[in-house]
């Protein structure tokens, strides 16, 4: 059999996600694998769980990484909290929204979906009329919407919620690594995201969060948990503290990536990080400029590590992306959606946040224009 892996090319990787992986974390998956239950590896767990607990913004005991992707930190969220005929007011202005509806709604939520503008933040005067015509079990949002590039007002949506029973959701997928996340400041009390963005680690592992109130809520459930394998009940007898029981078998090796990818993060510094994030968005927001593409979102609610730029009329994206990736070896996204041909997504995420990149992009950019 001819091993087509010899071919694979070194592409960067500037779109949604997966982001650029650092030489460390590739050589931490590299390491030899020992048993998930060694003592060894529990010590790497429990270290990994410190650090999640830091880029979160949390003390939440019930912190750890997940084995899957984000897609599975959303599932895991749903799936542990809601229970059949549950009232879930989920706060839509993009793809991953309308995901938390599907997820919701196949588990029998009374779903209420407040949509909002693709491209436009959170009306927080909206969501604060809804909250005065009933009462829910949760509520939701995407607080960096990975489809649209909008950062969602997280605090002031958890500001509403204050004082009340019902639980705040949030998707931190794109957000975790990239731009401040404050769990416990903002009140939220179930957040999960993804190895594979701002943390520049390789697809494979979804850091999640619950707080106490979130846990009680599991805990008091009248009927089981109806996934297994994310059956937090389940996971935190072999994530916790004390004797840990077999749950499933890890990916041990995806594990020392996550855990390398967090330790880079907190020996830069966590503001640091962010600090750079903005600094190559500012670059990238300027060498857009000399081409003429301009963004779609406004200034305030734009995510620095995930850009979505306007094509301009004429150019056919499909094709630029297209050449980008087969000449020059760059990855950049299309539109999903409403927003599928009209717009481009440009990641600047974790390692791959360099001015360096940047200027590769854009120079490439104006060759093939």
């Amino acid at each position: 059999m001819y091993n087509s892996l010899d071919d694979i090319p070194a592409t960067l990787l500037l779109g949604a996600g997966p982001s650029g992986v650092a030489p460390s974390t590739y050589h931490a998956l590299s390491k030899s694998i020992i048993g998930h239950m060694d003592p060894f590896f529990i010590r790497i767990m429990d270290e990994l769980k410190d650090g999640l607990r830091l880029l979160f913004g949390t003390r939440n005991e019930l912190t750890v990484p997940l084995s899957g992707t984000g897609s599975s930190g959303m599932e895991a969220a749903f799936v542990n909290l809601v229970e059949k005929g549950d009232k879930v007011l989920i706060l839509q202005n993009g793809v991953f929204g309308t995901r938390m509806v599907d997820v919701a709604g196949r588990l029998g939520a009374e779903v209420t979906e407040l949509a909002f503008e693709w491209g436009k933040p959170v009306d927080v005067d909206r969501v604060a009329d809804q909250l005065g015509k009933d009462r829910y079990k949760i509520v939701a949002v995407v607080f960096a919407e990975t489809s649209t590039g909008v950062r969602n007002p997280a605090k002031e949506i958890g500001d509403l919620l204050k004082g009340t029973d019902a639980l705040y959701l949030v998707d931190a997928v794109t957000a975790i690594g990239g731009i401040p996340v404050e769990a416990d400041n903002w009140g939220v009390d179930i957040c999960y995201a993804g190895g594979q963005k701002c943390l520049s680690c390789p697809p494979g592992a979804s850091p999640i969060t619950f707080s106490d109130r979130a846990v009680e809520a599991i805990k008091n459930r009248k009927t089981k948990v109806p996934n297994w394998y994310l059956d937090m009940t389940l996971l935190t007898a072999y994530w916790g503290g004390g004797t840990r029981v077999y749950h499933h078998t890890p990916p041990v090796n995806m594990m020392y990536a996550l855990y390398q990818a967090v330790y880079n993060i907190l020996e830069e510094g966590i503001d640091n990080v962010f600090a750079r994030h903005e600094r190559v968005h500012k670059h990238l927001a300027k060498g857009l400029a000399e081409i003429g593409w301009a963004f779609l979102v406004d200034e305030p609610y734009r995510l620095p590590e995930l850009n979505t730029v306007v094509v301009p009329e004429g150019v056919d994206e499909a094709a630029l992306r297209k050449r980008l990736l087969n000449e020059y070896h760059i990855e950049i996204n299309g539109g999903l959606g409403a927003l599928a041909g009209k717009i481009v997504r440009i990641g600047l995420m974790g390692y791959n946040a360099k001015e360096e990149n940047v200027d590769r992009l854009i120079t490439a950019m104006k060759e093939i224009l």
